[in-house]
């Protein structure tokens, strides 16, 4: 077992991923030099050299339209995006490109291209660089959309979606680099698609994913203080959903909220409801809750502490839940 931060961890898995397979490519904003804003590339470049490690031009759209082209010659890149507000000029090669390609051409043509994108505040920065845009690409049909929460799952998440052959969104808690944990090197993780219970509880079950699992779990432990049994379940594959472990987990407890960074209006948190609701009406005591971020742009930094869901909020859901 090997203590790493989650960061590490992901630079872990990404030289594990170009030692194993010589058409692995990293790309993006300062990924080599630098080592990225957050270090998660750093040294790679140092290893693997600047054909492979690869300092592109500030052009979000540029990046992921020539991994695009390498991965039909071949290669297998993993493309940066520096923050998660700069996605967006990126959007229409993901969305009309990279999601749609494989399935126009019936199946012939693999896109293997893997796009990280540290996302959700807490780092005291503004918008731009603090928000959760996965619901527009939840409903993006055609790619894989996963979200690691803690150190040893970025290590094998991040591994997984770089040896598949889909087009992967990857979403990496920002506010959690930092965070350590014990991962063991040589152990195989979950399947990329499969959610994790992370809690095991009776009472209520608390979906989440990325940085808002650490949340949940802190609130679980609160709520233990008055007596309730609460689980906890790591979405870890936003698409495709693992609604087996889901919908197993919310018969049992009959009751279920939902947390995510994001605003809660057309929230990815809606579908969550909507399907399990379709799957436990009858098992469920209560409405699904969700709880989320506020339908205005990210507030500046002296305010995100009270636009980002924490604790409190989180076991008022719980509270109201229960009331029913």
């Amino acid at each position: 077992m090997t203590t790493l931060t989650l960061a590490k961890a992901i630079n872990e898995g990404l030289r594990r991923s170009m030692e194993d397979n010589a058409k692995v490519l990293v790309m993006g904003e300062d990924v080599g030099k630098l080592g990225g804003v957050f270090r998660v590339t750093d040294g790679l470049q140092k290893d693997f050299g600047e054909d492979r490690v690869i300092d592109t031009p500030l052009a979000e759209s540029g990046i992921i339209g020539t991994a695009i082209g390498l991965a039909l010659r071949g290669y297998r890149p993993v493309c940066e995006i520096q923050f998660d507000g700069f996605v967006f000029p990126a959007a229409d090669q993901i969305i009309t490109q990279l999601a749609k390609m494989p399935l126009r051409s019936l199946g012939k043509i693999k896109l293997p291209v893997v796009v990280r994108i540290p996302f959700g505040g807490g780092i005291g920065a503004v918008e731009h660089h603090s928000e959760s845009p996965e619901a527009y690409f939840t409903h993006t049909a055609g790619l894989r959309v996963v979200a690691c929460s803690n150190p040893a799952d970025a290590y094998t998440m991040i591994q997984d979606a770089v040896r598949g052959d889909d087009p992967v969104i990857f979403f990496e808690p920002k506010r959690r680099y930092w965070d350590k944990a014990e991962v063991d090197l040589g152990a195989p993780g979950l399947p990329l698609d499969r959610a994790k219970i992370v809690r095991p509880g009776a009472d209520l079950t608390l979906l989440a994913y990325g940085p808002m699992v650490k949340t949940c779990l802190e609130a679980a432990a609160a709520a233990e203080e008055e007596g309730r049994d609460l689980e906890v379940v790591d979405l870890r594959s936003l698409n495709p959903l693992d609604l087996e472990v889901l919908t197993d987990s919310v018969r049992r407890t009959g009751r279920c909220v939902v947390a995510h960074e994001a605003p809660v209006f057309s929230g990815f948190g809606a579908e969550l409801a909507a399907r399990l609701t379709e799957r436990c009406f009858y098992h469920l005591e209560a409405p699904v809750l969700r709880v989320g971020g506020f339908s205005t742009p990210y507030p500046p930094s002296r305010l995100e502490d009270y636009y980002l869901p924490d604790l409190d909020r989180v076991l008022d859901a719980v509270d109201r839940s229960f009331a029913y």
